[in-house]
C-alpha cells in the first residue's frame, strides 16, 4: 500500500513517500558499522582534560605528482561524501587526506569541549604533522570551509592552496539573527528526524529534485536520529552551531594570503540562523550570487568559478563541473 507522509520542518512543506524513510538504519555515535570509502586511521588527542580519537582517511595514489591535498567536511557531513573527489585526485596522483572533525564522522563526541574554528584547525595539524606532511593544498565545503579559512590564517606556511566550496561563514549571521543558547540548539537538533533533514536538503541542496545518488547521505545523519546515541550527538552539534554563530571568519578574509579559489553554486541559500532573523532580512541572507563575489574581492588574487543554479553541494550535484574547476586550479 503507497501511502505519504506530510513533513512540516519549519523550512517547507513538502510529501514524500514514507517507504523511503524505512531502510535507513540505526547508526552509533561513533558510526561502528557504517563503512567508510577508504580505511580508517585514528590519531589520539589529549585536548581540553580529554582523551580524543580524531578519524581520517589517507588515500595514497598510485602514482604521485608529489602533492597532497586535504579535504575538510560540512556540518552535515563527515568525510565519506569526498568518496568519488578522493579517488579522481588519486588517479591524477594526488595523496588525499580527509579528516573528520572531532565532533563529526567516527570522531570522539565530547561532552564537554569548547569548540573552536582554531581549536578545530589545530587538531587538523596534528594530522599532518603526524604524517609528516609540511604542505598541503586544502578544500573546504560548508562548515569545512571556515575550519579551511583559519587553518589558512593560523598556518599559512603549510598551505599551498586554498579552495573554499561553498562555504558558510561568508557574512556575519550575527548581524541578522537573534542568539541562541546552547540549551535552546540542543533541544532543537533532538527534534531532528529523517524526514526534517530531508526537507532542509531538497531546499538548500538540491532545488526540490531528489536523486538516489543523494541517499546515502541523507542516511548518515539520519541514522543517528533512531540510535540511543543520538542525544550525545546532538550536544556536539548543538556546540558547533554555537561556535558557526559567534566565530566570524569574513572579516579576516583580507588576510589571506594564498592562492584561493571560490567554487560557489549560486542558487545556495544557507544561511545560520535564518529562521530566527526578522522576516524582511531573511531573504537577505546566504545569497551566495552576490557573497561569492564580494569575498572575491576581499581575497587578493583570488578566483571565483559560479555554478549557475547549483545549490550547496556542487560535488555531489554537478561532479563534473565541480571537479573540472578543482583540478584547473591545482594540477
Amino acid at each position: 500500500m503507497k501511502y505519504f507522509r506530510k513533513i512540516t520542518s519549519g523550512i517547507m512543506l513538502v510529501a514524500v513517500p514514507a517507504f523511503l524513510f524505512s531502510q535507513i538504519k540505526p547508526l552509533d555515535a561513533m558510526l561502528t558499522e557504517y563503512k567508510y570509502p577508504y580505511e580508517v586511521h585514528f590519531i589520539d588527542l589529549k585536548s581540553q582534560d580529554n582523551v580524543l580519537k580524531m578519524a581520517y582517511m589517507d588515500v595514497q595514489p598510485q602514482q604521485s605528482n608529489g602533492k597532497t591535498i586535504m579535504l575538510l567536511h560540512g556540518k552535515n557531513f563527515n568525510g565519506a561524501y569526498w568518496e568519488k573527489t578522493a579517488k579522481d585526485l588519486s588517479d591524477k596522483g594526488f595523496r588525499v587526506i580527509i579528516p573528520d572533525q572531532i565532533g563529526f564522522g567516527k570522531s570522539s563526541k565530547p561532552k564537554s569541549y569548547q569548540f573552536s574554528f582554531s581549536q578545530l584547525a589545530e587538531n587538523t595539524k596534528a594530522i599532518l604533522d603526524k604524517l609528516g606532511i609540511d604542505k598541503t593544498i586544502v578544500l573546504g565545503h560548508s562548515m569545512g570551509g571556515m575550519v579551511a579559512s583559519r587553518f589558512t590564517l593560523l598556518y599559512p606556511e603549510k598551505v599551498q592552496k586554498l579552495i573554499l566550496e561553498n562555504p558558510i561563514g561568508l557574512e556575519d549571521y550575527k548581524t541578522f539573527a537573534a542568539y541562541q543558547t546552547i540549551d535552546q540548539a540542543y533541544q532543537s537538533e533532538l527534534k531532528n528526524t529523517a524526514e526534517t533533514y530531508k526537507a532542509y536538503q531538497l531546499k538548500f541542496y538540491y532545488d526540490n529534485k531528489w536523486k538516489e545518488e543523494y541517499q546515502p547521505w541523507l542516511d548518515l545523519i539520519a541514522g543517528w536520529t533512531l540510535h540511543k546515541d543520538y542525544p550525545q550527538v546532538a550536544w556536539d552539534a548543538a556546540l558547533t552551531s554555537d561556535m558557526i554563530y559567534n566565530q566570524p571568519v569574513c572579516y579576516e578574509f583580507k588576510n589571506i594570503k594564498v592562492p584561493t579559489l571560490l567554487i560557489i553554486g549560486t542558487r545556495d541559500r544557507t544561511a545560520i540562523g535564518k529562521d530566527r532573523a526578522p522576516k524582511d532580512l531573511q531573504p537577505k541572507m546566504g545569497q551566495y550570487q552576490e557573497l561569492g563575489k564580494k569575498t572575491q574581492k576581499e581575497i587578493a588574487g583570488s578566483k571565483l568559478i559560479e555554478l549557475e543554479n547549483v545549490g550547496h553541494l556542487p560535488h555531489i550535484e554537478v561532479y563534473p563541473k565541480f571537479f573540472s574547476a578543482l583540478y584547473d586550479f591545482i594540477k
